[in-house]
């Protein structure tokens, strides 16, 4: 055979294993809102920096007459490209091959390119559409899985790993996207359970939709399983691309800089912004938008845990992650699901150099039977353990309330937080003002005569004596009460002065975070 008939053979196999499963498959796709395993990738890299790898490997089982249903790339297109310039690896499954179902040279060719991101130190991102275990290969599929997870823990916390879910991800293949960094779900074509809706109604006679059982809404909003909310394919590949640009390539290096902006807004309505009322809500990312960049955040399961706002934004230039209470809704509490979601987001910017902002109004922990039944103890203790075991630059900011336990939860001086300020409207105490005062004066409350005007005069006296941030700074858990307005600045300030940190601690396998 002459070179030019072997060129002829090579482009012949090239263009055979772009088709996929062929152009039938590729419509059906089309026809669901889906794009193709290969049009997500052009989308998601700069233009023209896809090189592909290990597209003419097939399967090499021959059972149930799979040795005459070969497809060039197994159901799955692999490789590398850029994003931002920056080099990324990536897997994506092909629905259109065998249902986008994963067999053993499946898995070799996803676990090749996580090994080669580990070893290089760049993100690795799973574009997922898969019905599954390939059935046909059997254990060996069940084997594949683990080879992939045993990888998805190998690079924890040592390289970013990311994944979107842009079809079906049901029974163990949950469990890769669950042990990577960050989740995106695409509404209406996207879901993930660990068993379908037929094996509920055998097993458990519900009947329940795909969508409701796990649909990117009901990841995203009830169960915490998701992170990011995309209505259509396109949005989600553009949200991956944003994350990217807050967060390094790996756990060596920092995080990306990029030319400082202004913020929204004047810093001057800083000073006035809270309501007079100390027990008024008001919107948390008000405050946020007037201190980081162009008023651009990134935020972090947006749509779980309300009542806490964890987010990506820049300070400078520079990336930072702020985690803060949202009195907006349940006046900020922490409970089970916010302990969840601020402890998970704490551990992935300290894994990957990034320094955290608190920004603290928050009047306890959710009380209730519910909460203490469903283990507020057991939860709670997980950001506070993630506070604690946080080494990078940590700085914090009272804006108001600070009671109780959750003061020393988000990012004390007593855990060894960096810069501790607080605005002059912080109230520092055990409790608030009114449940102090129930318990210290209860019997001149009712001895009194006007037991109403009386509680007001004592919650004043102890809000002016006990409930603010002097009693704190006299004892140095405050650094410093700042004037509102001058937020930015002061944080920029220490931001650089804290950039050469190193902390030491204590030489171990690792710790026994209370899962």
């Amino acid at each position: 055979m002459s070179m030019t008939q072997r060129l002829d053979e090579l482009k012949k196999k090239g263009e055979q294993a772009k088709l996929g499963g062929g152009p039938e498959k590729i419509e059906s796709q089309h026809s669901r809102g889906k794009m193709t395993a290969r049009e997500r990738i052009g989308a998601l890299v700069d233009p023209g920096t896809f090189v592909e790898i290990d597209r003419f490997v097939v399967h090499q089982t021959t059972d149930f007459g799979m040795a005459e249903k070969k497809i060039l790339g197994d159901g799955v297109v692999t490789g590398h490209g850029r994003i931002d310039g920056r080099l990324v690896y990536l897997f994506s499954h092909d629905f259109t091959t065998f249902g986008g179902s994963l067999g053993e040279m499946f898995a070799r060719k996803v676990t090749k390119i996580m090994d080669m991101a580990l070893k290089t130190g760049v993100p690795v991102i799973g574009l997922n559409d898969s019905g599954g275990a390939r059935i046909q290969e059997g254990v060996v599929s069940l084997g594949g899985y683990a080879e992939i997870f045993f990888r998805n823990v190998l690079a924890s916390g040592v390289i970013p790993q990311i994944s979107a879910i842009m079809g079906p991800c049901a029974g163990g293949a949950v469990y890769s996207p669950a042990m990577t960094d960050f989740t995106f779900m695409v509404d209406k074509t996207s879901y993930m359970f660990i068993t379908g809706p037929d094996v509920i109604k055998a097993v458990l006679n519900q009947t329940v939709t795909f969508e409701e059982l796990g649909g990117a809404k009901v990841h995203n909003t009830t169960s915490g399983v998701a992170h990011f909310f995309a209505r259509d394919e396109k949005e989600c590949l553009q949200q991956i691309r944003k994350l990217l640009s807050y967060i390094p390539s790996n756990n060596t290096e920092d995080p990306p800089e990029v030319p400082a902006r202004p913020p929204t807004g004047k810093k001057e309505d800083l000073n006035t912004i809270l309501p007079e009322d100390y027990n008024k809500p008001y919107d948390m990312r008000d405050i946020i938008t007037r201190i980081v960049d162009g008023g651009e955040v990134l935020e972090v399961q947006p749509l779980w845990a309300a009542n806490m706002i964890t987010t990506f934004a820049r300070i400078n230039g520079h990336s930072i992650g702020i985690v803060a209470n949202q009195p907006k809704f349940n006046a900020g509490v922490i409970d089970i699901n916010s302990s969840v979601k601020g402890a998970r987001f704490v551990r992935f910017c300290d894994a990957f150099n990034i320094p955290i902002l608190t920004l603290v109004d928050v009047p306890g922990f959710l009380p209730g039977i519910d909460q203490e039944h469903e283990g507020i103890i057991r939860h709670g203790s997980k950001l506070l353990y993630a506070y604690c075991e946080a080494t990078v630059a940590k700085l914090t900011i009272i804006i108001r309330k600070a009671y109780g336990g959750a003061y020393d939860v988000l990012g004390s001086k007593h855990i060894r937080a960096d810069l501790n300020l607080a605005w002059p409207s912080a109230e520092i105490a055990v409790m608030g003002p009114e449940g102090a005062i129930n318990i210290i004066f209860r019997e001149e409350l009712e001895k009194a005569r006007n037991a109403e005007a009386k509680t007001k005069e004592l919650v004043n006296s102890y809000r002016e004596k006990f409930a603010n941030p002097y009693i704190a700074a006299e004892r140095g858990y405050i650094d410093d009460v700042i004037e509102p307005s001058k937020t930015r600045e002061v944080l920029i300030n220490y931001l650089e002065a804290l950039k050469t940190k190193r902390e030491a601690r204590p030489p171990r396998k690792h710790g026994n975070i209370p899962l």
